[in-house]
């Protein structure tokens, strides 16, 4: 593995120590990098005005932190996290380590492996403050702190050793994010740790920064939002909401329009459709909302789209894992984020190789 943490210029913290030893310090603040966000204090991924424009829902779950990420570099032996948040999001059906906690990785030249976790009490209703060690002590890494899936951040704080050194993360490839736009699917339900979503586990292995624009019920396609993802600066875009659409006839008047728009301005972006994952063919609604996905992705290639990709639902989790891939019987557990990661990572390579 290449020794990234080289690459990075690492200056001695000396800030006041808590009695604990712990120096204390604002995420938002340099040397730490920032990734997934629009906007900080408290955390959100679109502009207020984008979210109260597209609905109450997407109103609320924009300060979710689903893909929000902080890199930095650092030979402290523990990492702690101060986290303040206007509440904890507990659900029946989602452990709390993936709704409400953060996860750290060790990132390397050639991918990352998960370090540690960071989750609340049980009885946490506002944030919490969490100290962990690091197996093998005192030695430079190259971190990723994942925030969590499903709640909101007002502020985080990352304490290291008093006398430790910090500097900058490792650095993705220069290319811009890919955009993931869609469902609770998309925003990260039910994974049991936020890295452990499906575009966190792309970005691990591609090396590629993403958003997650996923926003758990209240995906639509509403203009609002496909105009300003319209104008993003990005490298993919990825179309999950399916499961979002009231029914199939609001999917068959929202889904050909939104890949219009974006094309519009996009002409040249790869732009990924994506129909439900957990598809059942005996049922007639699946069917009929899988062949509109299909139509738009006909309509784009019969009129000279080739750089237009569809990705059917179905096909996923077929196998003889297939009764073990989700939660409830729609949320990917791990095993079906893994194999959505593979199915979609397999495209987003193959995109990587023609040339971003």
């Amino acid at each position: 593995m290449a020794d990234i943490t080289k690459e990075v210029d690492l200056n001695m913290i000396s800030a006041e120590p808590d009695t604990d030893g712990l120096v204390w310090l604002d995420v938002t603040s340099a040397p730490f990098e920032l990734y997934g966000h629009y906007a900080v204090a408290p955390f959100r991924r679109l502009p207020e005005e984008i979210a109260e424009a597209t609905n109450n829902g997407v109103k609320r779950n924009n300060f979710h932190t689903a893909g929000v990420r902080a890199r930095f570099t650092t030979d402290s032996a523990r990492i702690g996290i101060r986290v303040s948040m206007p509440y904890v999001t507990k659900y029946a059906h989602m452990a709390l380590t993936g709704s409400s906690s953060f996860d750290l990785y060790e990132d390397f030249g050639s991918g990352s492996r998960f370090v540690s976790l960071f989750k609340p009490d049980v009885s946490s209703v506002d944030g919490f403050t969490v100290i962990n060690k690091l197996s093998g002590g005192k030695k430079t890494r190259a971190l990723t702190l994942n925030f969590p899936l499903y709640s909101p951040v007002d502020r985080l704080e990352i304490g290291i050793d008093a006398g430790s050194l910090l500097g900058g993360g490792a650095k993705y490839l220069p290319v811009k994010p890919i955009v993931y736009y869609g469902s609770s699917i998309t925003q990260g339900a039910c994974a049991t740790r936020p890295g452990l979503c499906y575009q966190s586990v792309i970005t691990r292995k591609l090396g590629i920064d993403h958003i997650n624009l996923g926003f758990s019920g209240n995906a639509r396609a509403e203009l609002p939002i496909v105009n300003y993802m319209a104008d993003m600066d990005m490298s993919v875009f990825v179309s999950d909401y399916d499961h979002n659409a009231p029914n199939a006839d609001y999917l068959k008047d929202t889904h050909r329009r939104m890949y219009e728009i974006i094309r519009d301005k996009n002409p040249d972006l790869p732009y990924i459709m994506l129909s439900r994952p957990d598809f059942i063919f005996s049922e007639k609604d699946s069917v009929k909302r899988r062949m509109i996905i299909e139509d738009t992705y006909r309509f784009a290639r019969e009129n000279g789209d080739k750089n237009v990709y569809y990705l059917d639902g179905d096909g996923i989790c077929r196998g003889s894992e297939e009764n073990d891939c989700t939660c409830d019987g729609t949320h990917p557990n791990d095993t079906g984020f893994a194999k959505m990661a593979d199915s979609l990572g397999r495209i987003i390579l193959h995109i990587m190789r023609k040339g971003l």
